[in-house]
């Protein structure tokens, strides 16, 4: 297991940004499962992909809903004075690859000048905050793995990394991570960072690969691949994510950057072949396999060929390595929108929309 973790007082008053959204959604129910004496103040401005009946079975008193907009300095300093957090996790952020594609703007001001907002704000509060508040109080950015660019067929990414974006997703979560690091050095703010893969499981808003194709097969649409499909990502299961979230913000050293990876390397073909696989078994067709629904499209531009990420440093520093594999965590998964095929359908004819300039989001 490596070294164990040191001791530190557990936070017990957590402002959580994003927690209506996929990872910060699934935080929460880990957080109170966890910690269920701890104040929880979830900050969300509620666009697209935040959607508050992820949180609709919560009935803990601690917990409350702040809708607010990270770009807004008001709605964030109200929050801070509300819930004087004793740690700050901040998913909030425009996440999807085509559509930063399509529409860069707003990952611009979201993720740079919303993290930059979030920021100040923090180290004002944190500032004003008595001498063992200060050492109890972390703030912990949650990033990505694009932010590294593209690997070729060998090689894993690290913490000493060198950045190399290629999307304006990833650029603008670049832009974060280094606003975050220089908060540190700058202005002695203890914060942590983490570069995580690509997650599935509960959720998951159906723009993204997995639930996408999901719904799609279900639903007897095609399932739309980016090119030949041989694009590769190592895939983490949700819950394995939120694990070492907790882990890292109880643990873990201020000013360190640590990589969560999920040690499941698949192409994308491959992970649309075993959902498909899974569901012959689990929800078979009358006739033939969902496989047949698979449908090659044009590729996006600057499309990542292959992530792999090493999270050696978290496994020996703090004892945190994956539990689930791609299998396990697949079939779990399936399970649980076939079992919330509701909460799917809300979605689909809610507010959101599967489309943007009329086409269809694919992988």
């Amino acid at each position: 297991m490596g070294n164990q973790p040191r001791d530190r007082r557990i936070p017990h008053r957590y402002l959580i940004t994003g927690g209506a959204g996929f990872i910060g959604a699934n935080f929460i129910h880990h957080l109170i499962q966890r910690e269920p004496e701890a104040q929880i103040l979830n900050f969300d401005q509620l666009t697209y992909a935040g959607n508050l009946e992820s949180l609709s079975t919560i009935t803990s008193r601690n917990y409350q809903f702040f809708q607010g907009d990270i770009c807004n300095q008001q709605d964030i300093e109200k929050a801070l004075k509300q819930i004087r957090p004793t740690a700050i996790i901040h998913f909030a952020a425009e996440s999807h690859v085509d559509r930063s594609i399509d529409g860069p703007e707003a990952f611009i001001r979201t993720n740079i000048l919303g993290t930059f907002n979030l920021l100040e704000q923090t180290r004002q509060y944190w500032e004003q905050c008595t001498d063992s508040s200060k050492q109890d109080f972390h703030f912990l950015h949650i990033s990505t793995d694009e932010v590294y660019g593209s690997l070729g067929k060998t090689g894993f990414f690290t913490e000493e990394t060198a950045y190399a974006p290629n999307s304006p997703y990833s650029a603008s979560k670049a832009s974060a991570d280094h606003l975050v690091r220089a908060w540190f050095h700058t202005y002695k703010l203890p914060v942590l960072t983490t570069n995580c893969s690509n997650n599935y499981g509960p959720f998951q808003f159906p723009e993204k690969l997995i639930p996408l194709i999901l719904t799609h097969a279900l639903q007897g649409k095609a399932l739309p691949i980016y090119g030949d499909g041989s694009h590769i990502r190592d895939w983490l299961y949700v819950e394995d994510h939120c694990k070492a979230i907790l882990t890292i913000l109880q643990a873990g050293t201020p000013g360190e950057c640590y990589n969560i990876g999920g040690k499941n390397e698949m192409t994308n073909l491959d992970v649309v072949k075993t959902i498909c696989l899974c569901l012959d078994k689990i929800k078979p067709k009358p006739i033939g396999s969902y496989q047949d629904q698979i449908t090659f499209v044009a590729d996006r531009p600057g499309h990542d060929k292959r992530y792999a990420i090493d999270a050696s440093k978290l496994k020996r520093e703090l004892g945190w390595s994956p539990q689930e594999n791609f299998q396990s965590g697949i079939q779990k998964t399936i399970l649980w929108y076939l079992d919330n095929l509701l909460w799917v359908e809300n979605i689909l004819s809610g507010t959101y929309a599967l489309k943007s300039k009329n086409k269809d989001y694919c992988h």
